[in-house]
């Protein structure tokens, strides 16, 4: 090689490595935000990242932009190693052309999830982009597409993060969407698809870009995104975690974590944990956390539907999906974006090979006329659906209530859970006992010379058949009443029994999930 040729290189490779220029860069900093290449390089293990693509420029020339081409055009794209594991990864760099999507950065991001698929591997997109860039027109909107083509094909193949960590609006925020999970930064990303101007002149709303698809609006009130971060940093460390629980692709299992925690470890505070009374409320995390391996539990959604909890542990090394009503919240009921939240949650875990350990104290689906009017009954089947339709590993505990449909819905026998434990504390019925014996005894109680005694009388009494888990335990529903503090050891003996187990679908393209 010449060392005019060599020169020339190392000219393009300088210019892709500054982006938009140093002005630019420090405008990013002072928004308290990295740049593409900075993050990529705090995202994978030190001196892992080979980049593809660097010479990329893009083929506009209408509106002056044969004159303005930058080396790499506006995304920064490769693979490198997250423990030691590959990953492909993609920043969109905002100090080029605001990191808007041209038809060859587009490109450039199909090749890295073309390549992930072939070889097995998770991708993961940092978003910051002002959009489609408006000088191309069409050519900008197909390459969307054809990432939407790739996100959609890669489902279920390939686990696929999102990290919003900048402005995503418009036909941008529908990849993001379809990939597994979605992460914002606080105070620096957002997502919409209209934004502020545009609803002000339609609907005549004033709202805020934060309030509208800010970080915590996402994670609290409309459940696009999965995880709320403090900074870059905490964003990209939170990725790195996450996918310490998951498999690379559907072929594989969930690396295993060697832990000190005892698989036989006794609980003695889970003895206590469920109150008496049946209607006081208690965290369901104490259970997850305490049974889970060093007491680790990465929650999912933690900020949105919080009267059902998801998320990952490891027990005996071994990554496990969660599932868990929250008394501490709507009293654990089902409600339809809680019913949405852990449906999509089983078909992830569904689709890596990752068990399932389901946690149930349900009272019921939540009433009322908002709850009917917005399906509650058609986005409650979906949990249904999907945990029937779940062949991995499926662990259900009662700890207190399993009332009526919410029993067959949360991982009852009948829709092909493995192994069925019941706290003594658990009750299985149709309804509880008050609303029970109000129906059944309606008559005694009204005929009674003191109907209220006859009434505490006769719920004592059904209480007394079904406010336990020994009726359905002699039929078989239940495998095994079990101590509180036998948690651990029950749950990972199941686990470790259940490893090869095989489970098949019926022949067919898919089914047709009431979506």
């Amino acid at each position: 090689m010449t060392r005019e040729i060599e020169a020339r290189l190392e000219e393009r490779l300088a210019a892709n490595r500054r982006g938009g220029g140093e002005t630019r860069i420090e405008r990013q900093h002072e928004q308290g935000k990295l740049t593409a290449r900075e993050r990529i390089e705090l995202f994978l293990d030190p001196g892992t990242f080979e980049e593809m693509d660097a010479l990329v420029e893009h083929r506009c020339t209408d509106f002056g932009m044969a004159e303005k081409r930058v080396p790499g055009d506006g995304v920064v794209s490769g693979h490198g190693l997250v423990d030691g594991r590959p990953v492909f990864v993609f920043a969109q760099d905002f100090t080029v052309f605001g990191g808007s999507l041209s038809e060859a950065n587009a490109a450039k991001i199909c090749k890295v999830m073309d390549l992930a698929m072939k070889v097995g591997a998770p991708v993961v997109g940092l978003n910051d982009s002002g959009g489609a860039r408006i000088q191309e027109g069409v050519a900008s909107l197909a390459g969307y597409a054809d990432i939407f083509l790739r996100n959609t094909l890669a489902s279920g193949v390939i686990p696929q993060i999102s990290a919003i960590m900048g402005p995503c609006a418009g036909g941008a925020v529908y990849s993001p969407a379809i990939t597994d999970f979605v992460l914002m930064v606080e105070e620096t990303s957002y997502m919409f698809v209209t934004g502020p101007d545009v609803i002000r002149t339609v609907t005549h709303e004033e709202v805020t870009k934060e309030k509208l698809g800010g970080a915590m609006t996402h994670n609290s009130v409309s459940g696009v995104a999965h995880f709320l971060a403090a900074s870059d940093a905490d964003c990209l460390a939170r990725i790195r975690e996450l996918l310490s629980y998951i498999p690379s692709n559907n072929a594989e299992r969930a690396p295993v974590v060697p832990s000190n925690d005892p698989p036989d470890r006794e609980i003695p505070e889970l003895d206590t944990v469920v109150p008496e009374d049946s209607n006081r409320p208690y965290d369901i995390k104490k259970i997850i956390r305490g049974v889970a391996d060093d007491g680790l539990f990465l929650e999912v959604h933690e900020h949105y539907a919080k009267n059902i909890v998801i998320g990952f542990i490891r027990l005996g090394g071994q990554s496990i999906g969660v599932v868990a009503n929250q008394p501490n919240h709507l009293a654990g009921t089902l409600d339809i974006n809680a019913s949405v939240k852990g449906a999509r949650f089983v078909r992830f875990c569904d689709a890596f090979n990752i068990p399932l350990w389901i946690v149930e104290d349900v009272p019921g689906f939540l009433p009322g006329t908002a709850q009917e009017w917005g399906g509650i009954i058609r986005q409650g089947a979906k949990l249904l659906y999907a945990l029937a339709e779940a062949t991995v590993p499926k662990v259900t505990v009662i700890t207190r209530k399993a009332y009526g449909g919410a029993y067959c819905v949360m991982g009852s026998k009948h829709i092909r859970t493995d192994i069925n434990l019941a706290f003594p504390t658990a009750e299985i019925a149709v309804m509880g006992p008050q609303g029970a014996a109000n129906i059944l005894y309606r008559k005694e109680i009204a005929e009674a010379d003191d109907p209220e005694a006859e009434r505490r009388r006769l719920v004592a009494q059904y209480e007394e058949k079904f406010a336990n888990p020994f009726v359905a335990a002699e039929r078989g529903y239940i495998d095994e009443v079990i101590r509180p503090r036998n948690l651990r050891r029950k749950l990972v003996a199941s686990f470790e029994m259940l490893q090869t187990k095989r489970d098949t679908m019926p022949t067919k393209k898919h089914g047709n999930i009431p979506l």
